[in-house]
């Protein structure tokens, strides 16, 4: 599906997904990737849901940045699964929200949150 972007905007956008790939800034990824509104878009060393571990979980909010994200969305699949607890608690003690649901969703969301000017990182694993 595509998604409207403003082409004015600098920051990164989720500008399509489908089966296998999501799309930001108009460049296909079909791989697990990590990004904020500004930096980067960078690959999540995930290929699946069952490959998210504290390591991965590092990439996704980077403590040691100068300032975490309100909002950490994870991507999670063709549907909505849930991390263990434990792989959770860092970010959820340092005061950051995670939101895990299906990346169609989660692409969604990032791009509304995003736009609204929040802090919002979005972890995705291609449906």
């Amino acid at each position: 599906m595509k998604l409207h972007s403003d082409p004015a905007s600098a920051l990164n956008t989720v500008t399509a997904y489908g089966d296998g790939y999501v799309e930001v800034n108009r460049v296909r990824f079909e791989h697990a990737v990590v990004f904020g509104p500004e930096g980067d878009v960078v690959a999540w060393p995930v290929s699946s849901f069952e490959d998210v571990d504290a390591a991965a979980m590092e990439h996704v909010a980077r403590p040691g940045a100068a300032s975490l994200p309100e909002v950490v969305l994870i991507g999670t699949g063709a549907r909505q699964r849930f991390l263990a607890p434990s792989l959770l608690r860092p970010l959820l003690k340092a005061g950051v929200g995670i939101e895990m649901m299906d990346t169609l969703a989660a692409s969604r969301t990032y791009n509304i949150l995003m736009a609204e000017g929040r802090r919002v990182v979005a972890a995705l694993i291609p449906a």
